[in-house]
């Protein structure tokens, strides 16, 4: 049996799909995080845009390090902290974000290790780019040729796991100065920097054909039911305590003063 295709033995596993337009990056990485540690369900969440410029940092990212901080400050772009590894990045309206949650079993073949499920994932998305540029999976990343336009992040426990893809189908190029140059890089991309190194998903493929194109190769994976917002019992919950958190002020004043 190959690792990409449904089980064909025994019962499909079912995913819920979730699809969502503009909510805020904050509450979408909070209702991420309830999904995976209070259910015991498969999710696809599918964010069409966030509803405005936020800057989401992996767990263990250091801020100094990471993010002009000064201007961050001057112009007023919030900070998150979010509850998953990986990098840094600044999101927006020309977002696309899909997040897939899963049982460890639910996948056939894929271990719960980092490595599997990138690769695996790394298929999923040929589906979904099949015939479209030259989608490769590079180290950690989506790109088309040598050009990243998907970043992940990933977050493993002892019966499921998490991982999610910010889908640059746009971006501002001035949205890129906040950024600083990560020390730690992909190896492909060399000494580039932030404009060199991205691309435009839109110059290859439209948004709502992206979207559908995703839903049918998860479709192809397990049992797919459409589940609205307004149906989770997420608030069944209530004393769950959030690692995502927002920066505060003082915390990015303290990093602007190591940066000067």
């Amino acid at each position: 049996m190959s690792v990409l295709g449904k089980a064909r033995e025994g019962i499909v596993p079912l995913m819920n799909v979730v699809r969502l337009k503009g909510m805020s990056i904050l509450d979408q990485l909070h209702l991420e995080e309830r999904l995976l540690r209070t259910t015991s369900d498969n999710w696809c969440l599918i964010n069409d845009g966030t509803n405005s410029p936020s800057i989401v940092m992996g767990l263990s990212g250091k801020l100094s390090e990471l993010v002009e901080a000064k201007s961050v400050l001057r112009d007023h772009i919030p900070i998150i902290r979010r509850f998953t590894g990986g990098g840094t990045v600044i999101v927006d309206n020309g977002t696309i974000f899909v997040t897939l949650i899963c049982n460890k079993d639910a996948v056939p073949n894929v271990q719960p290790f980092p490595r599997p499920i990138m690769s695996w994932s790394g298929l999923l998305y040929s589906k979904v780019f099949e015939g479209i540029a030259d989608f490769q999976l590079r180290e950690n990343d989506y790109a088309f040729g040598d050009r990243k336009f998907g970043g992940n992040a990933q977050s493993i426990t002892k019966n499921r796991w998490i991982h999610h893809t910010s889908f640059l189908w746009d971006y501002e190029v001035k949205n890129m100065s906040y950024l600083k140059l990560p020390a730690k890089a992909p190896k492909y991309r060399l000494t580039r920097d932030h404009t060199d190194f991205i691309c435009r998903m839109k110059e290859h493929m439209p948004r709502s054909k992206f979207i559908e194109r995703t839903i049918k190769a998860v479709g192809d994976e397990f049992s797919v039911s459409p589940v609205s917002l307004d149906s989770i019992d997420i608030d069944s919950v209530s004393e769950y305590v959030h690692t995502t958190r927002l920066l505060t002020e003082q915390e990015i004043r303290e990093a602007s003063i190591l940066q000067t």
